[in-house]
């Protein structure tokens, strides 16, 4: 048994559900998905009160279980005006784990800005936030670790959230207590502003109870196994999320300066500097750590602790979409640039993809200097400050764009596009294209897929088959970087579920669960207004050959919308 908490924040009042079975395991996305369409929130202001801001834990969530830690957030978002469900790592899940809390949801707004604490023992309190506003996230949380004890986990709204800025995200704490892992996309930060909750604090407790804790500990054992036997697996604990630039960089895929080219340097003549390779050399020469776990009990350990020349800690972590849209995107070649930048970003609790993509909008308007990162932190600076210019910035890349009348604006339902350009890594790109999300990678990546010569409809066969893998493990609290087990071994996956919460799924529930998922998703933001020509790339993909491959974008909204009708009707 979990308890789902509803927490009214008008009446600060706390009503707790009893979950069993098969509602404890259809969690984080698809529970988020399945209750906007059932309530209705598509219809409503995204930053009113009516719009809830769901919290969900997976369930393996507060257990070792490597890779099973991760939180979904979800709400309509202010940024799209569509579904989002935003996913990130750290302590908080594994908190709400270990006091067998499945989720909450904050519905309502509070009448005074509060911090929410949810104890292992006692009543659920709402504190005064007042000596925590305006403050930074670094500076926040080493009050709220002050006053509540290091033995918590933290959900902060940073100080661009509290002004209902769109590139706001919340952070959340990770094993190291820092404020650095976010939940970034969509503007949910926004929506935790608009309900005046600052920051949200969970003690952290002891493993929760399974119904049959042996065999649950003996899939941890064998999954940790699997992982330990994948090549991909270790490439990411040597090299982290960077190694990815190293490939999209030579295949001229990377965002260059407002993904106007695919390459920022070509690497068989010079060294990429903003990859896993020549990172990890420079780190480890430092003193870095060049491996790290962003939540308990990962093996995979793909994140780090990036170091300046002086051997002290920069930012943690230093991450691929970082380094592609606040780096290469805007024109930038050094890391130690990228690191001051992103720890301002962690510091303002947003969006670093959203940062990156406005920025080089910018940067495209005449506003600044391709690789000026002055420029760029005194544009951060604008946004902290929440001026007449931050807040227009604070807005993201759609609304910049329009502000400073730019043609080039990388974005897909008004969110800035990942760091893979659509003309090269063409499964990725439709995936962002069909994704209910925004312009969102994470919702099927396969930056490595082979397209040459492939059909619109050979690619979006492969890209519903991903999201539909990517759904079902954002459902799970899983991190999609254990795909390469998780996808391969369903029946290991299934068998630690009905072990854990007495069910009885077989091999296709996770499929199943992804599909649903999917299919509620498009649901809602068809009731939101959003139509097929929401789906297609700005035009300039379409028109603009890609330096150095030449290639220019061949997939539109009206042929993968045509095949995805007919997948859903084959599922």
């Amino acid at each position: 048994m979990r308890k789902y908490l509803q927490i009214d924040l008008e009446t600060q009042s706390v009503s707790a559900e009893e979950q069993h079975g098969e509602d404890i395991i259809r969690a984080g996305r698809h529970y988020i998905a399945k209750t906007l369409l059932q309530e209705g929130v598509a219809m409503v202001d995204p930053l009113g009160p009516e719009n809830p801001l769901i919290f969900s834990a997976g369930p393996f969530a507060g257990s070792s279980f490597s890779n099973a830690n991760r939180l979904s957030i979800g709400c309509k978002s202010p940024l799209t005006g569509g579904i989002k469900e935003s996913n990130a790592g750290g302590t908080f899940a594994f908190a709400l784990g270990q006091l067998e809390i499945n989720g909450f949801t904050l519905r309502g707004a509070s009448p005074d800005w509060v911090v929410i604490r949810i104890p292992k023992e006692g009543e659920i309190t709402f504190d005064s936030a007042e000596p925590y506003l305006g403050k930074g996230n670094i500076e926040a949380a080493e009050l709220l670790f002050e006053k509540y004890g290091d033995k918590v986990s933290l959900g902060i709204c940073g100080p661009v959230g509290e002004y209902l800025g769109l590139v706001a995200g919340i952070a959340f704490t990770d094993p190291e207590n820092r404020p650095t892992r976010l939940a970034a996309r969509g503007g949910v930060g926004a929506v935790m502003g608009a309900k005046k909750v600052k920051a949200i604090v969970v003690d952290k407790h002891k493993m929760p109870s399974f119904h049959d804790r042996k065999k649950v500990m003996g899939a941890v054992r064998e999954y940790g196994k699997l992982l330990g036997a994948e090549p991909a697996i270790e490439t990411f604990s040597l090299y982290g999320t960077a190694a990815v630039g190293d490939f999209t960089n030579k295949i001229g895929g990377i965002p260059t300066r407002n993904f106007s080219s695919g390459q920022l340097v070509d690497s068989s003549k010079e060294i990429f500097k903003l990859g896993g390779d020549h990172i990890r050399e420079r780190n480890l020469a430092r003193g870095g750590e060049p491996t790290h776990a962003c939540m308990p009990g990962c093996l995979i350990r793909c994140s780090n602790i990036y170091v300046d020349m002086d051997g002290k800690e920069s930012v943690s972590p230093l991450e691929y979409e970082t380094l592609g849209l606040v780096g290469t995107n805007c024109g930038l070649d050094d890391p130690d640039e990228v690191a001051i930048l992103n720890h301002i970003a962690n510091d303002l609790g947003v969006d670093t993809i959203e940062i990156g993509a406005l920025l080089g909008v910018l940067m495209e308007a005449g506003e600044g200097r391709f690789g000026d990162h002055v420029f760029m932190a005194k544009a951060l600076d604008d946004i902290r400050l929440g001026n007449e210019r931050g807040r227009i910035l604070a807005q993201g890349t759609a609304r910049v764009g329009a502000h400073y009348n730019v043609a080039r604006v990388p974005v897909i339902k008004k969110q800035g596009i990942s760091a893979y350009d659509p003309r090269v890594i063409e499964v990725t790109g439709i995936s962002m294209m069909l994704t209910a999300q925004g312009a969102d990678h994470t919702a099927g990546n396969l930056p490595a897929y082979h397209s040459k010569d492939k059909s619109t409809d050979e690619l979006v066969d492969v890209s519903f088959d991903m999201q539909v893998l990517c759904a079902a493990a954002d459902s799970l609290g899983l991190c999609l970087f254990g795909r390469s087990v998780t996808n391969e071994h369903f029946e290991l996956m299934t068998q630690a579920l009905n072990d854990a919460h007495g069910t009885d799924c077989d091999t296709g529930f996770f499929r199943e669960l992804g599909r649903e998922a999917l299919r509620n998703e498009w649901a809602f933001n068809r009731q939101a207004g959003f139509t097929e020509a929401d789906d297609e790339l700005p035009d300039f993909f379409y028109e603009e050959a890609l330096p150095p491959s030449g290639q220019i974008a061949r997939h539109r909204s009206a042929e993968v919308n045509r095949r995805l009708r007919e997948l859903l009707a084959q599922a």
